[in-house]
């Protein structure tokens, strides 16, 4: 259960992207009115990725279990319903085509395949402990990496609600950790091109000036292309023996396809509408989700150590969002909001 449930998480996983950088160049303090909007606006954009990540696990899990699909099959697949849906959208004037340089945005389907392929051979060389400690290794390389590169600035009180986040989610899911030469290079190339993937999502959007739709037009079908020669290298293809499995298959693959665009659409959105750290911090939030779900629902084993971790990474995020909302002069006590251009590094 538990090794179904951590693949089911590596697939969500493929999804997993960041917002663009922001800076703190502005801190007026906006109408009320907007400020609602915006706030709702945003928390709906979360919320609908937070929920179809979750909906695309239990689809994937399903996948795994029941229907001979691999990992980078089922990706590719998704990546192909993706780009069947943008091509509906763009027929039905929800978004207008933007020409770009197929060059500006192959290095992002590269980043993404390295990140689908690496993860998924750091899940197969590395204990589940060792790869789980790994992938949450991402949010402080994500910050590093906007902070070195793209001079993205956080204040401290923003770096210091990524400890209590970063060692709950070690403590509610990181066990058994055994390091071998091979496994730890597979999985630091896992977290290095997941970082990357997640930093560019937003710079691209940024430096292009495109929204999700017009971007991911773009990287969802190179992104299918790409990951065809690692399919025919590592995965075998499914083989049913009975019709009623082939069509239970069927149904369920095009279930995850439709699932999987309205996630790669959100995360896009939601990189674009907050920040690659705040994209980290709900899929936190989403891993949070998915354990008390299947103790809530399913009568999952809960830990003492799972249950301390889970309270960890819950005030580290609600700190998180607190710290965020005041240096935007957003929370409704003006006592409580701060100028953080004072304390930023």
């Amino acid at each position: 259960m538990a090794n179904n449930n951590e693949r089911a998480n590596a697939a969500d996983a493929l999804f997993v992207k960041v917002d663009p950088p922001s800076s703190h160049s502005s801190y007026k303090r906006s109408p009320p009115s907007n400020v609602l909007g915006e706030q709702i606006r945003v928390v709906s954009g979360c919320a609908a990725n937070i929920l179809s990540s979750i909906g695309i696990i239990f689809l994937n899990k399903y996948i795994f279990s029941h229907c001979q699909i691999k990992t980078m099959t089922l990706t590719a697949i998704q990546m192909a319903f993706t780009t069947l849906g943008l091509i509906i959208c763009l027929k039905m004037n929800t978004f207008v085509r933007k020409s770009v340089p197929l060059m500006k945005v192959l290095p992002l389907a590269i980043a993404f395949c390295a990140f689908v392929v690496f993860t998924n051979l750091s899940l197969e060389h590395n204990t589940i402990g060792t790869y789980q400690l790994f992938k949450v290794l991402t949010t402080p390389v994500v910050a590093l990496i906007s902070w070195q590169y793209y001079k993205t600035k956080y204040s401290r009180m923003v770096i210091a609600t990524l400890i209590p986040v970063v060692i709950g989610v070690c403590t509610h899911s990181v066990n058994d950790i055994k390091l071998s030469i091979f496994g730890t290079v597979i999985a630091a190339i896992g977290v290095i091109a997941a970082s990357l993937y997640q930093v560019w999502v937003g710079e691209r959007l940024k430096e292009l000036d495109m929204n999700s739709q017009q971007l991911l037009f773009y990287q969802a079908p190179l992104s299918a292309i790409l990951l065809v020669p690692c399919i025919l290298l590592m995965e075998s293809f499914p083989s049913y023996k009975t019709s009623k499995e082939q069509q239970a298959a069927f149904l369920a693959v095009v279930a995850s396809g439709i699932v999987a665009f309205v996630v790669n659409l959100s995360v896009y959105w939601v990189i674009k509408n907050t920040s690659a750290l705040t994209y980290n911090m709900i899929g936190h939030m989403k891993t949070v989700s998915i354990l008390v779900g299947g103790f809530v629902l399913f009568q999952d084993n809960l830990n003492f150590k799972q249950f301390l971790g889970i309270l960890l990474t819950l005030f580290g995020l609600f700190a998180y969002t607190f710290v965020k909302m005041g240096e935007q002069n957003q929370l409704p006590c003006k006592r409580w909001n701060t100028n953080p251009t004072n304390s930023i590094v």
